[in-house]
Parts: structure tokens; sequence; C-alpha cells
């Protein structure tokens, strides 16, 4: 995080000098390291090595490879990264994300020993500062949960890690957790940093109280739903049902109900909290461009939206870190970017429309014109043909594209009095670059600063990555409530948002309102790394996640007696014709297999520790 002080990790948990030479040349201090015992007899090199563990955090969700490229949300554009390891269900897949090691299960558990060694020395405090001494073991507590909560969630039960090791151990083999101990471990050391961290003024970036009740929250959720119920998960899934161990993978006993209940109250907890929230107070949508703007706000987390925010990882564009090169990563190669992780056709086609109706393509008035009065969060979320966008770099602005338009198709234009096709600035045939083009004919909006001066071929941005906020609590809320048939409640709270982003009222009941939530979370949460994980938790993934990646074709026909040479969006010159294509099978060849639900244990960490039982298929 950029403001963690710039020492480093290694000096401050290593090199501790023991020797019983009493020579002076032998005992010279190293200049280039710290003692342990130094450390922690110095309030601000404690608190340089909390503040170091936040580092494994990483980018949060905004490194090259997306984990939306996992799901239904987004395709990967390009090959050889390892990424289809896991979308083709593959043996052994590699972690989410080459690039996302925070979630690789030895660089967890690196920072979980981290957190134990802070917490572990702040219980005899050497330093007279009783205020900073409770909130450091506050961001430890948290910081210790956040690490098993993403263990648990991409590998099921954890070993639970909450002592520090020492040399010369008897044994350093343990077994697995099972999954309803990993969930109270976790619960109790957000409580316990939630009441550390309560009236603390906490920088941006730091954990916090609201942070803490997040995670409680995020995990009470997980603990209710299907996946993480013994039953549930054996009933839809021969493979959860042949697993000889479902305790680390599911809660065996107890009440369902109890527990939607505590997600329910987990989740209130976090709402009732004052200061946070943007724009939940409507009884009426906002209007459509109000909408648009207003989602805008809260994804790059301005003008009101950083109310949205209780744990992010901040970024500034004078500290050049891939996190703020969103643009560069997804943006569109007519701009010279790279077009990384491009929206797919199934995620385009659950918006509905403005009045709250789905999207058909049998609908021959939507399917002609498939962008317009669609959910106003739809502007904000993507670029597709004709959406206005930055200016063109400057040996294409004027010649190519006056207009700054997004163009994903091919068109007929007329020069030199001849009819020619003009292949889009944004597609793989661009006379720009072409390469790093679409395959979806889509590309991210969502996260991107609109800023024209942030040229995002080669400036950073400063937009935060979102962990947790506010509006995924409002949505756990939701989701308990209707699992415990408290419809009312649930649609109350569910079109608090809707209205934010100028929708009409949901008003089912039953299934049918489950089916509307579960979309609007899918939409409102769009590439904030929730998918992946609802899916599975919903145990929907045979039928979402497993679908091939898609994509659209667009041809612009010039109408009679109409001439354009320099291409433009313009359905006055233009008949538009769209056509949905499946880019499986050969590029990534898109499967399911109920082993998938969790990742692998890695084989190294099996050999680490032949106590550990590894999940199931692998």
């Amino acid at each position: 995080m950029n403001k963690i002080k710039n020492i480093c990790f290694a000096a401050l948990i290593g090199s501790l000098m023991v020797t019983g030479c009493n020579d002076d040349f032998v005992n010279t201090q190293p200049l280039d390291q710290v003692s342990e015992t130094a450390v922690w007899s110095d309030a601000g090199l404690t608190e340089a090595f909390v503040s170091e563990i936040y580092a494994g955090v990483g980018n949060g969700g905004f490194d090259e490879e997306m984990l939306a490229s996992y799901t239904d949300e987004a395709i990967f554009t390009h090959p050889g990264r390892d990424i289809t390891t896991i979308t083709e269900s593959r043996s052994n897949p590699a972690a989410p994300g080459r690039t996302n090691t925070p979630i690789q299960f030895a660089n967890l558990y690196l920072r979980i020993r981290a957190a134990n060694l802070a917490l572990e020395n702040l219980q005899t405090p050497k330093f007279n500062d009783p205020t900073l001494v409770d909130r450091l073991k506050g961001e430890a507590l948290f910081l210790r949960a956040y690490y098993h909560h993403q263990v648990v969630r991409y590998y099921g039960g954890a070993v639970i890690v909450d002592r520090v090791y020492k040399l010369g151990e008897e044994t350093y083999m343990a077994k697995r957790n099972t999954m309803e101990e990993c969930i109270n471990f976790i619960v109790k050391d957000a409580e316990e940093a939630a009441k550390l961290l309560e009236g603390k003024n906490m920088v941006a970036g730091r954990a916090s109280k609201a942070a803490a009740l997040a995670l409680k929250s995020r995990m009470l959720l997980y603990a209710a739903s299907d996946l993480y119920d013994a039953n549930t998960a054996k009933a839809k899934s021969s493979v959860m049902a042949a697993y000889a161990h479902p305790e680390l993978l599911a809660i065996v006993g107890g009440s369902r109900t109890e527990r939607w209940q505590k997600a329910k109250d987990a989740a209130k907890a976090v709402l009732d909290l004052p200061g946070y929230g943007y724009k939940l107070d409507l009884t009426a949508p906002e209007s459509k461009e109000q909408g648009t703007t207003n989602y805008m706000n809260v994804a790059l987390a301005r003008n009101g939206g950083e109310r949205e925010l209780l744990f992010a990882r901040y970024f500034i564009n004078s500290k050049q870190e891939n996190g703020g090169r969103q643009g560069l990563y997804n943006g569109p190669n007519g701009y010279n970017n790279w077009a990384g992780n491009t929206p797919i056709q199934h995620l385009i086609d659950d918006y509905e429309m403005m009045d709250g109706t789905k999207f058909n393509w049998s609908n021959p008035a939507q399917a002609s014109a498939p962008y317009d009065n669609r959910d106003p969060r739809f502007y904000s979320t993507f670029l597709v043909e004709g959406s206005p966008w930055k200016v063109r770099p400057s040996n294409a602005a004027k010649a190519l594209d006056p207009l700054n338009q997004i163009q994903t198709g091919s068109y007929e234009v007329i020069r030199g009095g001849k009819k020619e096709i003009h292949f889009g600035l944004d597609t793989r045939k661009s006379s720009i670059e072409d390469w790093n083009g679409s395959y979806t004919g889509y590309y991210m909006r969502k996260f991107t600063d609109p800023n024209p001066a942030i040229v995002d071929q080669n400036t950073w941005q400063q937009v935060p990555w979102p962990f947790f906020r506010y509006t995924e609590a409002l949505l756990n809320y939701v989701e308990a409530c209707i699992e415990l048939g408290q419809d009312e409640e649930a649609k109350t709270w569910l079109n608090k948002v809707r209205f934010r982003a100028g929708m009409p009222a949901v008003t089912e009941t039953g299934d049918a309102l489950r089916q509307r939530y579960r979309n609007e979370r899918r939409v409102e949460m769009v590439f904030e790394e929730q998918r992946y994980h609802d899916a599975r938790r919903w145990m929907i993934a045979p039928t979402t996640l497993a679908r091939k990646a898609n994509g659209i074709t667009i041809f612009g026909a010039l109408k009679q007696g109409k001439e354009v040479s320099i291409y433009r969006y313009d359905p006055t010159s233009y008949n538009y014709s769209y056509s949905v294509f499946e880019i499986d099978p050969g590029k990534e060849n898109r499967a399911w297999n109920d082993k998938m639900y969790w990742l692998p244990i890695h084989r190294d960490e099996m050999n680490r520790n032949t106590e550990l039982v590894q999940n199931p298929g692998y």
C-alpha cells in the first residue's frame, strides 16, 4: 500500500545476529538490517512491521490477469499464461492469476506468520503507547483473519496457524482444520479486531472496524451457502458426495437457518455503521444519466462514491505500480492498449433493459439495437460499438476517428468512388494495431479513469481496488433475508441499490426474487472478484462458469444513397447487424468438473506437510 513505510520485510523479521564472540569487528552491526530486538523496542519500527503485512494483499484485483477471466464475466486475450488450466478443468491448475500471488497457498501463510509474529510481540510491548499497541494488534488480527479467509475460500478447510513456529520443534506437520473450525476462527479474529479498532482514526488503506465487520459478514454468508453446507453440497455434487473428508470443505452439522440468521445479523452490523454508503436513501429510481454517473462514482471511488470503501488498496501515479495500469491492461488496442480481460456476451446479455425486463435476442427491436435502453450501469461498465471514449493516439485521431468512438465491427465505406470494408480500429484487424485486440467485441470500462489527460498506454491512474465495500454487505443482508423467507425486507434493501443505478423496483417473491437478486449481485459487483466465489458457493457453476466464452460480430452496411468515407457510428447512415458467436472450441475450450469447486493444494505443499489431505478430484 502506498502509505506503508519503506522498510524491508526481510530486514525486519530476519537477520538476527547471534554470536558468542566478543571481537568488536565480528559484533559490528550491519547497516542494511535491523535486529529483532530493535524492531519490537521501537514504536515506529513495530508499526512498519505491521504495515508491511499489508503487502500480501498485492494489487487486489488489478493484476494483468483478473479473476473475472476465470468466470462468465470475461476472457483473457493473451495465450500461454496458464489461465486455461482452470477454465478447461485441468487436473492440476495454476492458482488464479499467474501474477496474482496473494491467493497462492505459500504466500498466504507467509503473511499469516508475520501477523502471528506481530501479535506475539505485542502481547508484552517494549514501548509505552497503549493506543498504538491496541491499533496494531487490531490490524494484525484483521490481517491474520483476512489471509486465512483467502485460504478457505479458494482451498477449503485450512491449517489454522495462530502461533509462531520456532526452530527445533518436534514436528512441523499439521492437519487441516474443519471448515467449521476455520469459519469460527476467522469470525473470532474479525470480532476482536473490530473491538480493538473501534474509535481509531485509521488512514485510508488500513484495516478498520468497518473492514473487520465486513470480513465477518462475508465469511458468515459463505458459511450459510450451498457449497459450505455438507448435506446440500453432497446432494448437488457426486464429487462432494464421494469425498471421504466432507468436514474439510463444508459444515457437517447444526442448523442452516441459524447460519443464515448469523449472516443477516453480521451484514446488518455493517449497514448500521455511520458514514458509509453512497446514495442509498432514494425512494425512486434516478434518471438514466444520473444512474450511469452514480455507478461510475462508485467504481472510481470519487464524488461521494469513496464512502462505499470499507477496505481498499490505493495507488498514486507518482509510484508506478501495476495496480494503476488497468487502462493499459484492458483498454482497446486502437489506443495502443493490451485488451487483456474482455467481457463476454453472456455477461452483456444479463444486463436488464431500462424497464427491468430481460434482454432478449429474439426481440427484433432489441436485437437490432442491443446497446440501447439498457441498465444505466451498462454504460459505465463496458466500451461497446459506438461508445464515446478518449482522444485517439496522434497518428489516428483526425484521419481515422475524429469523433473518438469505439469501433469493434467492420463497415462499408466509400473511398475513391468504390465501396470498401473498413475494419474497426479496436478489432484484431485494426490499422493502428492488428494484435492485442478483443476476441469478444467488447472492452472493460469499469475501473478505468475517463479523464482524457490520463493516456492509458503510458500513464498510471489512481483508482483504488475495493476489497470490501458497503454494497457487498448490503447484498449479503438481502441474500440472508431471502433465504430466511423475509422477502419484503430483502426487496426494501435490494431496491436501494437499483434506485441508485436508475433501475425500477423488484417486486417478485420466493425463488423468482432469489434469481433477480443473484443477477443484481452479478451486475452490481461485476469485475470485483465476487462472481468466481458466488457461482461456486451457490453451486451454479456447471451452468454458468462452464458456458463457452462468446462474443459479438458487428457489420455496418451502408443504407441506400448514403456515402461515408471516414467511418463513424451512425445508425442514420448504416444498417447494423449483430451476430453472437462462440469463441470455443479452440481458444479456451471451457468446461466444468465438480473438482473445480476447490483448488488443489500444490504438490510441493503436500510434500512438505504429509498430514495434509488433498481436495477431491486431484
